[in-house]
């Protein structure tokens, strides 16, 4: 986070949203377990606040891996790579969707006994763009479920930062992160944590400097 009112959005394998606390804040002294939001310490006695589901670029890996299952079932064999290229194509070409899919195959910390669904299933929504843009959207949207843009809006955040293998490598996951969180989203810098804590280690030098 360059700034304050930076939000933080990581979706690798699992997914975190993360963002500073107005100064202030102060948690309940007894975390609810079933709240799905955690706050942590953080500097200069602020907070983070930070959703973090079990579901994100597993589930793709799981959708892939089931695809590449039901060929092998029918006397096919096609490359794992190459499925999840096709799929993101397919998905890019199908810009919206009806279906639903609510991804938490591995249940959510807050909610463990979750499981994913489909809903709103026609027989026009079938193809693999149909599937896999609803399958974007639905990592998303369990995120956004979990702690919304409204919420971050009240917490002064301005702007979202994108991080992570699973992002930077689908552009479906990109468009429906800017569709659900209307802020400036900034994509493909450098957000790898041992830069965070360069900056932080440089940002404390600066101050003795100052002091």
């Amino acid at each position: 986070m360059a700034k304050r009112t930076d939000a933080v959005l990581n979706i690798s394998t699992s997914v975190q949203l993360a963002t500073s606390m107005p100064s202030g804040f102060q948690p309940a002294q007894t975390p609810d377990p079933a709240a799905p939001v955690t706050y942590f310490p953080y500097f200069d006695r602020t907070y983070l606040a930070v959703a973090a589901s079990l579901n994100g670029g597993n589930v793709l890996a799981t959708f892939v891996h089931m695809l590449v299952q039901w060929m092998m079932d029918l006397g096919l064999e096609v490359e794992e790579s190459t499925v999840y290229s096709r799929m993101i194509q397919a998905a890019a070409q199908q810009r919206d969707t009806c279906l639903t899919i609510t991804p938490t195959v591995l249940g959510e910390r807050h909610l463990p006994d979750q499981l994913a669904s489909v809903t709103r299933i026609s027989s026009s929504d079938l193809t693999l763009g149909h599937v896999t843009r609803a399958l974007c959207r639905g990592i998303v949207q369990n995120l956004h479920s979990m702690l919304p843009f409204q919420q971050l809006k009240e917490w002064g955040v301005e702007r979202v930062i994108g991080s992570g293998s699973a992002l930077s490598r689908n552009e479906v996951l990109k468009q429906e992160v800017q569709r659900a969180f209307p802020f400036p989203v900034s994509f493909g810098q450098d957000v790898d944590a041992a830069v965070g804590a360069a900056l932080v280690m440089l940002q404390k030098n600066l101050n003795q400097r100052e002091s």
